[in-house]
């Protein structure tokens, strides 16, 4: 009788570790499916999966422990090694990061809506890292992560490819461009992420682990065909779609954890080389092909050369190692000859494909040095706690040394630092090494993978996807699996075994909790109020996320059909109606609706917005207009120089102000009060004169103008009419 109740918990331990795997699958697959999770309408429907996958989980281990009950409590903290608190750190640093964003939005930031997104991120990620860890503490969970990390490496560097062939639409996959400064071939691929950089990044993560694993298998004796084929056969194409991302960042970054993988261990240098070079030789010769073509060859040739390409670099490798295995000098010379060859005959090829662009690009590496400098200089306003969410996306504008545009500041060290200041950097900082040295000690492995995760997010905005960070922590939960089935089970723990997971997790999450409570103030709490207090912060945790979540997904698709109905309809304004008010954060709803209603209705919704967002210049200038179209010149002159400070080298921006003003002077004057209209007028000379000095200054330095700032006709028509209504001169010209 207990031999079959021991297989029925065995049976439904299987069940649940299955479920929960495909779950965390499907979750990566989402994220690559809906873009990254960069934007975050995208991350909407990602979170309240994840909720409900959570939430699950939480139920089946409950469940668990209370029908199987707990054996040796107390000695499972010191004989238990399946999982220790120390691997729930992985859950703590997202969830410190989700709070510093959430204090923000509370205490006030420069976007509200901002932090609450990236709030709103960060508890993905916490999520997502505690079903990981319950994963990897599960009895197969190695083959479960392994196998996600397979599916989800293989649909991103395939339908990259695909998509590039011509065999598979992917809208915005590829990025066009004239400029050589960003491609030398005038396309790159970005594949499901949209962004090359960011697509280069992730692509070389899979590259190199997938190299790993395969030097892990060449090592030693020769082995059978069929097990080199598929030690090998994701190679080319991954290290084809590095290549045609174009990515200088991420090919560095993807060198440097070569190379650091290449010194990590003597004897897996040679099975190394050997599986990294035919693959390497074939992807750049198929990139050389394909860039030739512009990234739209025609897809029969296109499947062909990708065939014959892949063909190539699995024979090649079996070539490599049967003359390395063949046990004579002479075969092992021209193997490591061979190999050599094939390394250099790639990196010829890919420098020559992309000599134009490194020619070329020394215009963008000055371009990320001055953003660089503008966002060290913004961070020390607020070094210690940071500004809040989407500092920069808020605030480059107003503090940028010249015209350039630049939404992203593209480094994930310098946005965290904008966004959290030090203590966010600490936090980070902390769970990288934190990760790196639970790695480097019990999966040496997957060490380059995590470097280029590391090195290309401090050079581009990669950290701004969640799908990147979702990727480390699968990562570090492989780590903690491998960790895990490695070490020995005492005899206790064998027939901890049977039991699940979750039991084990509880056990010892329980002894941890009664061993210190016991030390500190056990005798103040009871038992059941700890346990109250557990489910309270997890109900408050995910309860708020799932409620912010519904609210602002709600509201996303009210207001994308609000879009679709006609301007100033009464359909158009319940709908805006609605959005507001499911989300009164969002500035460009706030502006919306305010064009649909009285200025009595709309100046309070406006100021409203203005407080959750003090660094948007658009709710200025739409204040600004109110104020001139009911005759407060100095009102709308004060909103509109807040505007301009905010916003100084949008030429938009300049030429509505001082239309705005020359408004506002002629109703003064026609009501009569022309003392006030010459104010007003002043006041728009004054914005007017500005905006020439401005204008001249960037032509006389030659800033890097890429917003095209520069001095419009009707702005100089309008000064003249204010110079007129200033001196007294009531005609204006026309």
């Amino acid at each position: 009788m207990g031999s079959k109740g021991s297989e029925k918990r065995n049976r439904k331990s299987r069940w649940w570790i299955a479920v929960l795997g495909l779950s965390m699958a499907a979750i990566l697959l989402a994220g690559c499916l809906r873009r990254g999770l960069f934007h975050p309408a995208d991350l909407y429907p990602v979170i309240l999966m994840t909720g409900v996958v959570v939430l699950f989980s939480l139920v089946v281990y409950k469940r668990g422990v209370l029908i199987r009950g707990i054996d040796g409590i107390a000695s499972v903290r010191s004989e238990s090694s399946r999982l220790g608190v120390v691997d729930l750190v992985h859950v703590g640093f997202p969830l410190a990061m989700m709070v510093c964003y959430a204090l923000h939005a509370w205490a006030g930031s420069v976007s509200t809506q901002g932090s609450i997104h990236e709030m709103l991120r960060w508890s993905l990620l916490a999520m997502f890292a505690l079903l990981a860890v319950l994963l990897a503490a599960s009895k197969g969970g190695v083959r479960w992560l392994a196998f996600g990390w397979q599916l989800v490496g293989g649909v991103l560097v395939l339908s990259g490819i695909l998509a590039v062939c011509g065999v598979l639409p992917l809208p915005y996959g590829v990025m066009r461009t004239d400029d050589p400064e960003i491609s030398s071939a005038g396309a790159r691929l970005g594949g499901l992420l949209q962004y090359p950089n960011a697509y280069g990044a992730v692509v070389g993560m899979y590259a190199l682990e997938r190299l790993t694993a395969a030097a892990g298998v060449l090592a030693g004796r020769a082995v059978p065909a069929r097990r080199l084929f598929a030690a090998v056969l994701p190679l080319m194409p991954a290290q084809a779609a590095l290549l045609l991302s174009e990515s200088r960042g991420a090919w560095l970054a993807a060198g440097c954890a070569a190379a650091a993988a290449f010194l990590q261990r003597r004897g897996a240098r040679l099975p190394l080389l050997l599986a990294l070079a035919a693959p390497l030789a074939c992807a750049a010769w198929l990139y050389r092909q394909l860039a030739a073509a512009q990234l739209a060859p025609a897809p029969v040739p296109g499947l062909l050369a990708l065939a014959g390409a892949w063909a190539a670099a699995l024979l090649g490798t079996l070539l490599l190692c049967r003359l390395w295995h063949s046990g004579g000098p002479a075969g092992r010379a021209t193997a490591l000859a061979a190999t050599v060859l094939a390394c250099i005959a790639a990196a010829l090829m890919a420098a020559a494909s992309t000599a134009e662009r490194f020619a070329a690009g020394v215009g963008t590496g000055a371009s990320r040095l001055q953003l660089w400098r503008d966002a060290l200089r913004l961070w020390t306003e607020a070094a210690w706690l940071g500004h809040g969410g989407d500092t920069w996306r808020n605030m480059f504008r107003a503090i940028q040394s010249s015209p350039y545009v630049g939404g992203e500041v593209h480094s994930g060290l310098l946005d965290l630092a904008l966004d959290t200041g030090l203590l966010g950097i600490a936090l980070i900082a902390g769970w990288i090494l934190f990760t790196l040295r639970s790695i480097r000690r019990f999966a040496p492995r997957l060490l380059p993978p995590v470097l280029v995760f590391v090195l290309h997010g401090i050079l581009d905005f990669d950290w701004s996807y969640a799908l990147s960070w979702m990727l480390f922590i699968w990562l570090a939960a492989w780590a903690v699996a491998l960790r895990i089935e490695a070490e020995p089970v005492s005899s206790h723990q064998h027939c901890l075994t049977n039991h699940s997971a979750q039991t084990h997790i509880y056990a010892y999450v329980c002894s941890y909790i009664r061993t210190w409570t016991r030390t500190s103030f056990s005798y103040v709490i009871s038992g059941h109020v700890k346990r109250y207090a557990v489910v309270i912060m997890l109900t408050c945790w995910l309860g708020s996320t799932f409620w912010i979540t519904a609210r602002y997904a709600w509201a996303d698709m009210q207001y994308r059909h609000a879009l679709t109905e006609p301007m100033g309809t009464t359909a158009s304004i319940q709908y805006l109606r609605s959005v507001h008010r499911l989300n009164p954060d969002r500035p460009d709803v706030a502006i919306s609706l305010a064009r649909t209603l009285p200025q009595a209705e709309a100046k309070p919704i406006l100021l409203n917005s203005l407080s959750h967002s003090p660094s948007n210049p658009d709710l200025y200038v739409e204040l600004g207009r109110l104020e001139a179209k009911s005759g407060e010149g100095k009102q709308a002159g004060e909103y509109f120089i807040s505007a301009i400070a905010l916003n100084r080298y949008d030429a938009i921006t300049q030429r509505t102000t001082l239309y705005w003003m020359e408004q506002a002077t002629m109703r003064e004057f026609l009501e009569g009060k022309v003392l006030q209209a010459q104010k007003t007028a002043a006041i728009g000379i004054a914005i007017y004169e500005r905006y020439k000095e401005l204008a001249s200054q960037v032509n006389t330095e030659q800033m890097r103008n890429d917003r095209r700032f520069q001095m419009h006709s009707s702005s100089s028509l309008t000064a003249e009419n204010l110079h007129r209504i200033a001196a007294g001169c009531f005609c204006l010209s026309k």
